[in-house]
Protein backbone atom coordinates (compact mmCIF):
# COMPACT_ATOMS: atom_id res chain seq x y z
CA UNK A 1 0.00 0.00 0.00
CA UNK A 2 1.49 3.37 -1.00
CA UNK A 3 1.90 6.41 1.24
CA UNK A 4 -1.19 8.22 -0.04
CA UNK A 5 -3.43 5.21 0.63
CA UNK A 6 -1.91 4.71 4.09
CA UNK A 7 -2.35 8.38 4.96
CA UNK A 8 -5.95 8.30 3.74
CA UNK A 9 -6.65 5.14 5.76
CA UNK A 10 -5.18 6.68 8.91
CA UNK A 11 -7.13 9.91 8.44
CA UNK A 12 -10.33 7.89 8.07
CA UNK A 13 -9.46 5.79 11.13
CA UNK A 14 -8.82 8.88 13.23
CA UNK A 15 -12.40 10.07 12.67
CA UNK A 16 -13.64 7.37 15.04
CA UNK A 17 -10.57 6.46 17.10
CA UNK A 18 -7.82 8.37 18.85
CA UNK A 19 -4.64 7.42 17.00
CA UNK A 20 -1.32 8.13 18.70
CA UNK A 21 0.91 10.31 16.53
CA UNK A 22 3.71 7.77 16.99
CA UNK A 23 1.53 5.09 15.32
CA UNK A 24 0.71 7.53 12.54
CA UNK A 25 4.41 8.25 11.94
CA UNK A 26 5.42 4.58 12.23
CA UNK A 27 2.80 3.51 9.67
CA UNK A 28 3.98 6.15 7.23
CA UNK A 29 7.64 5.21 7.71
CA UNK A 30 8.53 8.49 9.37
CA UNK A 31 10.27 6.95 12.38
CA UNK A 32 14.01 6.35 12.03
CA UNK A 33 14.36 4.65 15.41
CA UNK A 34 12.39 1.45 14.80
CA UNK A 35 14.18 -1.62 16.10
CA UNK A 36 13.20 -5.25 15.60
CA UNK A 37 12.76 -7.06 18.91
CA UNK A 38 12.46 -10.83 18.22
CA UNK A 39 10.41 -12.79 20.74
CA UNK A 40 9.97 -16.55 20.45
CA UNK A 41 6.61 -17.85 21.61
CA UNK A 42 6.21 -21.60 21.13
CA UNK A 43 7.22 -22.24 17.50
CA UNK A 44 6.85 -18.65 16.25
CA UNK A 45 9.42 -15.86 16.20
CA UNK A 46 7.47 -12.63 16.64
CA UNK A 47 9.21 -9.47 15.44
CA UNK A 48 7.95 -6.67 17.68
CA UNK A 49 8.66 -3.09 16.57
CA UNK A 50 10.38 -1.05 19.26
CA UNK A 51 10.78 2.73 19.26
CA UNK A 52 14.27 3.11 20.67
CA UNK A 53 14.07 6.88 21.24
CA UNK A 54 11.05 6.38 23.50
CA UNK A 55 11.98 2.92 24.82
CA UNK A 56 8.52 1.65 23.89
CA UNK A 57 7.25 -1.60 22.39
CA UNK A 58 4.50 -1.43 19.78
CA UNK A 59 1.83 -3.87 20.95
CA UNK A 60 -1.71 -4.74 19.89
CA UNK A 61 -5.03 -5.95 21.19
CA UNK A 62 -8.31 -6.55 19.34
CA UNK A 63 -11.05 -3.98 20.03
CA UNK A 64 -13.93 -6.07 18.68
CA UNK A 65 -16.93 -5.76 18.96
CA UNK A 66 -16.54 -1.97 19.11
CA UNK A 67 -14.34 -2.22 16.02
CA UNK A 68 -14.74 -4.47 13.01
CA UNK A 69 -12.56 -2.60 10.54
CA UNK A 70 -10.89 -5.87 9.56
CA UNK A 71 -14.23 -6.78 7.94
CA UNK A 72 -15.00 -3.34 6.56
CA UNK A 73 -11.56 -2.54 5.11
CA UNK A 74 -10.56 -5.85 3.49
CA UNK A 75 -7.90 -5.53 0.80
CA UNK A 76 -8.13 -9.16 -0.27
CA UNK A 77 -8.90 -12.56 1.26
CA UNK A 78 -6.31 -15.13 0.12
CA UNK A 79 -7.43 -18.70 0.74
CA UNK A 80 -5.47 -21.74 1.74
CA UNK A 81 -6.55 -25.13 0.45
CA UNK A 82 -7.98 -25.83 3.92
CA UNK A 83 -10.03 -22.61 3.62
CA UNK A 84 -11.30 -23.64 0.19
CA UNK A 85 -12.37 -27.04 1.45
CA UNK A 86 -14.08 -25.68 4.56
CA UNK A 87 -15.83 -22.68 3.01
CA UNK A 88 -16.96 -24.52 -0.13
CA UNK A 89 -18.62 -27.09 2.13
CA UNK A 90 -20.29 -24.39 4.24
CA UNK A 91 -21.62 -22.71 1.07
CA UNK A 92 -22.76 -26.07 -0.34
CA UNK A 93 -20.44 -26.05 -3.34
CA UNK A 94 -18.13 -28.65 -4.74
CA UNK A 95 -14.53 -27.40 -4.57
CA UNK A 96 -14.48 -26.68 -8.32
CA UNK A 97 -17.84 -24.88 -8.24
CA UNK A 98 -16.68 -22.76 -5.32
CA UNK A 99 -13.45 -21.76 -7.06
CA UNK A 100 -15.31 -20.99 -10.30
CA UNK A 101 -18.08 -18.94 -8.68
CA UNK A 102 -16.83 -17.42 -5.44
CA UNK A 103 -13.11 -16.73 -5.91
CA UNK A 104 -10.62 -14.84 -8.01
CA UNK A 105 -6.82 -14.94 -8.43
CA UNK A 106 -4.81 -12.33 -6.54
CA UNK A 107 -1.12 -11.49 -6.92
CA UNK A 108 0.74 -8.98 -4.77
CA UNK A 109 3.98 -8.13 -2.98
CA UNK A 110 4.27 -7.25 0.69
CA UNK A 111 7.08 -6.38 3.08
CA UNK A 112 7.19 -6.59 6.85
CA UNK A 113 7.55 -3.56 9.10
CA UNK A 114 11.36 -3.49 9.04
CA UNK A 115 11.69 -3.79 5.26
CA UNK A 116 13.97 -6.83 5.48
CA UNK A 117 11.60 -9.48 4.12
CA UNK A 118 9.87 -9.07 0.76
CA UNK A 119 7.25 -11.63 -0.20
CA UNK A 120 5.69 -12.14 -3.64
CA UNK A 121 2.39 -14.02 -3.49
CA UNK A 122 -0.22 -15.44 -5.87
CA UNK A 123 -3.22 -17.13 -4.27
CA UNK A 124 -6.88 -17.86 -4.86
CA UNK A 125 -8.91 -15.21 -3.02
CA UNK A 126 -12.46 -15.17 -1.77
CA UNK A 127 -14.58 -12.50 -3.45
CA UNK A 128 -15.43 -9.80 -0.92
CA UNK A 129 -18.27 -8.74 -3.21
CA UNK A 130 -20.17 -11.06 -5.51
CA UNK A 131 -19.24 -8.82 -8.46
CA UNK A 132 -15.68 -8.01 -7.34
CA UNK A 133 -13.48 -6.92 -10.24
CA UNK A 134 -9.75 -7.20 -10.94
CA UNK A 135 -9.14 -3.48 -10.39
CA UNK A 136 -10.61 -3.75 -6.86
CA UNK A 137 -7.96 -6.26 -5.78
CA UNK A 138 -5.99 -4.81 -2.88
CA UNK A 139 -8.42 -1.92 -2.37
CA UNK A 140 -10.42 -1.82 0.90
CA UNK A 141 -13.94 -3.21 0.58
CA UNK A 142 -16.54 -4.24 3.13
CA UNK A 143 -16.71 -8.03 3.23
CA UNK A 144 -20.09 -9.41 2.18
CA UNK A 145 -19.89 -11.96 4.99
CA UNK A 146 -20.03 -9.26 7.70
CA UNK A 147 -23.37 -9.36 9.50
CA UNK A 148 -25.21 -6.49 11.20
CA UNK A 149 -23.65 -7.28 14.58
CA UNK A 150 -20.06 -7.15 13.32
CA UNK A 151 -19.63 -10.93 13.14
CA UNK A 152 -18.47 -13.18 10.32
CA UNK A 153 -21.21 -15.27 8.69
CA UNK A 154 -18.58 -17.88 7.79
CA UNK A 155 -17.39 -18.35 11.38
CA UNK A 156 -15.82 -20.69 12.42
CA UNK A 157 -14.81 -21.46 8.82
CA UNK A 158 -13.57 -17.91 8.19
CA UNK A 159 -10.35 -17.64 6.13
CA UNK A 160 -7.04 -18.22 7.91
CA UNK A 161 -5.80 -14.76 6.91
CA UNK A 162 -8.66 -13.29 8.98
CA UNK A 163 -7.78 -15.47 11.97
CA UNK A 164 -4.21 -14.12 12.13
CA UNK A 165 -4.94 -10.43 11.37
CA UNK A 166 -3.23 -8.02 12.01
CA UNK A 167 -0.17 -10.26 11.76
CA UNK A 168 1.59 -11.31 8.61
CA UNK A 169 3.81 -14.38 8.70
CA UNK A 170 6.48 -16.11 6.68
CA UNK A 171 8.76 -19.14 6.92
CA UNK A 172 12.53 -19.25 6.61
CA UNK A 173 14.93 -22.20 6.69
CA UNK A 174 17.90 -22.18 9.06
CA UNK A 175 20.31 -25.12 9.13
CA UNK A 176 17.77 -27.14 7.22
CA UNK A 177 14.96 -26.44 9.70
CA UNK A 178 11.92 -24.25 8.97
CA UNK A 179 11.31 -21.27 11.24
CA UNK A 180 8.00 -19.43 11.35
CA UNK A 181 8.10 -15.64 11.74
CA UNK A 182 5.37 -13.06 12.28
CA UNK A 183 5.01 -9.33 12.68
CA UNK A 184 2.29 -6.70 12.47
CA UNK A 185 0.95 -5.40 9.21
CA UNK A 186 0.43 -1.66 9.46
CA UNK A 187 -2.29 -1.05 6.87
CA UNK A 188 -3.74 2.03 8.58
CA UNK A 189 -7.06 0.33 9.30
CA UNK A 190 -6.64 -1.14 12.79
CA UNK A 191 -7.00 1.04 15.93
CA UNK A 192 -5.75 -1.70 18.27
CA UNK A 193 -2.06 -0.71 18.41
CA UNK A 194 -0.67 0.79 21.58
CA UNK A 195 2.66 1.34 23.38
CA UNK A 196 4.10 -0.27 26.48
CA UNK A 197 7.37 -0.43 28.36
CA UNK A 198 6.88 -4.18 28.79
CA UNK A 199 6.09 -7.10 26.49
CA UNK A 200 4.28 -8.75 29.40
CA UNK A 201 1.10 -6.85 28.45
CA UNK A 202 0.80 -8.96 25.29
CA UNK A 203 1.90 -12.41 26.45
CA UNK A 204 -1.57 -13.97 26.27
CA UNK A 205 -2.22 -12.55 22.80
CA UNK A 206 1.10 -13.84 21.48
CA UNK A 207 0.47 -17.30 22.90
CA UNK A 208 -2.97 -17.44 21.27
CA UNK A 209 -1.74 -16.15 17.92
CA UNK A 210 1.32 -18.39 17.87
CA UNK A 211 -1.04 -21.38 17.56
CA UNK A 212 -3.08 -19.68 14.84
CA UNK A 213 0.04 -18.68 12.91
CA UNK A 214 1.59 -22.14 13.00
CA UNK A 215 -1.68 -23.62 11.74
CA UNK A 216 -1.92 -20.98 9.03
CA UNK A 217 1.65 -21.46 7.82
CA UNK A 218 1.17 -25.21 7.65
CA UNK A 219 -1.97 -24.60 5.60
CA UNK A 220 -0.15 -22.20 3.26
CA UNK A 221 2.69 -24.69 2.78
CA UNK A 222 0.18 -27.39 1.84
CA UNK A 223 -1.56 -24.95 -0.51
CA UNK A 224 1.61 -24.09 -2.44
CA UNK A 225 2.82 -27.69 -2.37
CA UNK A 226 -0.39 -28.85 -4.06
CA UNK A 227 -0.30 -26.08 -6.67
CA UNK A 228 -3.08 -23.81 -5.39
CA UNK A 229 -0.78 -20.85 -4.79
CA UNK A 230 2.74 -19.49 -5.15
CA UNK A 231 4.95 -17.70 -2.60
CA UNK A 232 8.49 -16.39 -3.06
CA UNK A 233 10.31 -14.93 -0.04
CA UNK A 234 13.35 -12.65 -0.26
CA UNK A 235 15.02 -12.29 3.13
CA UNK A 236 17.48 -9.40 2.81
CA UNK A 237 19.00 -10.19 6.20
CA UNK A 238 20.61 -13.28 4.69
CA UNK A 239 22.36 -11.29 1.97
CA UNK A 240 26.03 -10.31 2.37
Amino acid sequence: MDQDHLRSALDELSKNWEIDQKIYDLTLGKRDDVKDTPVQVSDVFFHIPTLTNDNLYVLWDCLWPECHNCFEKQGRLPLTLADIEAISGKMRYSKKEFIDNETRLSSWTESEAFGDVITSISMISLKRKEDETDDQDGKPLTCRFLDNEGCCKLHPQRPGCCRIYPFISWTTVTNGKPQIHATFQFDGNCPGFYFSKSLDDMVDVLEDYSKRIVEYNNAVNRTTREGYGFISILDLRSKP
